[in-house]
């Protein structure tokens, strides 16, 4: 799959991040990255807690990371995984949220050697909740 300098930065920086995901339960290791409308990249890694339901993943770290910073809306996301899944269904609402364009934001999903797919995050969840 062919990225934009843009989208490849935007991977390599979730593919960096997602060594540092805490992780002692599942072993999962999880990296995300989104790029706001103002160009900056915020990354996050998934964060497990001996009680299952404090734990976070990644996507929401980074996406919360932005917003803290005062950055977005987000106009396109990276997730790289060990096997390439996409976003947990909160994750899309939280995406949802704060994209500029949910037709528009690109969705990279990537493992640490290769991108293995592309979407717009309206197609990952069409009917949002509004």
């Amino acid at each position: 799959m062919t990225l934009t300098p843009e989208e490849q930065a935007l991977v390599e920086a979730a593919r960096q991040v997602r060594a540092n995901a805490y992780t002692p339960y599942s072993r999962y290791m999880v990296g995300a990255a989104v790029r706001t409308a103002d160009g900056r990249i915020f990354a996050g890694c998934n964060i497990e807690n001996a009680s299952y339901g404090l734990s976070i993943c990644a996507e929401r770290v980074a996406v919360f990371r932005a917003v803290a910073e005062g950055a977005h809306p987000i106009e396109a996301v990276a997730v790289v995984t060990a096997d390439g899944a996409t976003p947990c269904g909160a994750c899309r609402q939280v995406l949802i949220e704060f994209a500029s364009n949910p037709a528009q934001c690109r969705v990279i999903i990537a493992t640490p050697e290769v991108v293995v797919a592309q979407y717009a995050l309206a197609e990952l969840l069409p009917h949002a909740f509004r």
